[in-house]
């Protein structure tokens, strides 16, 4: 039996409606480099799975890092702060697919339910090989060949083909093969506990003589490592942490802004509304209309 590929053409999309829509998908064919690595995690009100389809990058999910491979598969429910970490050299291909579907599917609720537990697993990366990967896989490349074979696709076949994936992959999940390594110096792998200590604890008070001494690293070494590996100091860190976790709550709860600075570990609403704008450049209040103003109605 030949080597199973998936079916890639550069700067190739298949779109089915729009973000916000009950119903969406958006499958993104694509290059991307070590020169347009995101300085800093993001999230999304949708869901998102992320295909390597050849060599190797890093994948950092609320502050953990994760080597990844050709067809590890990422999986990021909604909310879910990460970045993709390109190495240098040549861009790599990759498909990243952004994808919801609705709430209330009438006598579906339970098993769409189940089926998308695969998004809560501890491990958000799943390796297959042989029949497994063919199996989950083959659903992608199906709709790859519908989307070249027909003028108007029927978002009816490409739901029920991504689910049939969906499928495959909860149902092979206890064949994941990915084991997590330990990656680069010893100093890299404590920034990375430290950044995935600050998603885990941001709404505690957080410093860096806390933080140095919790890790047992001088305060003037830590900074400087720190700034380093991430690219920001550790207070920027923190801060954009705790904005990106209140911009989540902002989008999509009724919370008032006061509860929200709270929660998120500030010490004062002038502090939170201050940091929001710094990093938004706009306040509390405005990001949340312009996120229910973009929200479809009903």
């Amino acid at each position: 039996m030949p080597e199973f590929a998936l079916q890639y053409e550069e700067n190739y999309a298949i779109h089915i409606n729009q973000a916000g829509d009950p119903l969406f998908y958006y499958f993104d064919y694509g290059k991307r480099s070590h020169s347009i690595n995101m300085r800093f995690q993001h999230f999304h009100d949708f869901y998102e799975i992320h295909i390597l389809m050849e060599q190797n990058a890093a994948h950092i999910i609320e502050g953990d890092l994760y080597d990844i491979q050709q067809y590890d598969i990422v999986l990021l429910r909604p909310a879910l702060l990460h970045k993709t970490q390109y190495p240098e050299g040549p861009p790599l291909k990759r498909l990243v697919i952004n994808f919801a579907v609705p709430n209330h599917l009438p006598g579906l609720e339970s098993a769409y339910e189940e089926i998308l537990s695969i998004f809560r697993e501890p491990l958000p990366i799943f390796r297959f090989t042989g029949e497994a990967r063919q199996s989950i896989l083959s659903p992608i490349n199906d709709i790859f060949c519908l989307s070249k074979s027909v003028p108007l696709l029927n978002p009816v076949a490409v739901h029920c083909k991504f689910t049939e994936f969906l499928y495959a992959l909860y149902r092979h999940k206890q064949e994941n093969g990915y084991r997590r390594k330990e990656s680069g110096s010893s100093m890299t792998q404590t920034i990375y506990s430290i950044a995935s200590f600050i998603h885990s604890h941001y709404k505690q008070e957080l410093s860096l003589d806390f933080i140095s001494k919790k890790f047992y690293i001088s305060s003037h070494y830590l900074s400087h490592q720190f700034n380093k590996t991430t690219g920001f100091t550790l207070t920027e860190y923190i801060q954009m942490t705790r904005i990106r976790n209140a911009q989540q709550r902002l989008a999509n709860t009724t919370l008032k802004i006061t509860e929200i600075a709270e929660q998120c570990g500030f010490t004062s609403f002038s502090q939170f509304n201050r940091t929001f704008n710094k990093f938004n450049g706009m306040s509390p209040s405005a990001f949340r209309r312009s996120k229910r103003a973009a929200r479809p109605l009903g």
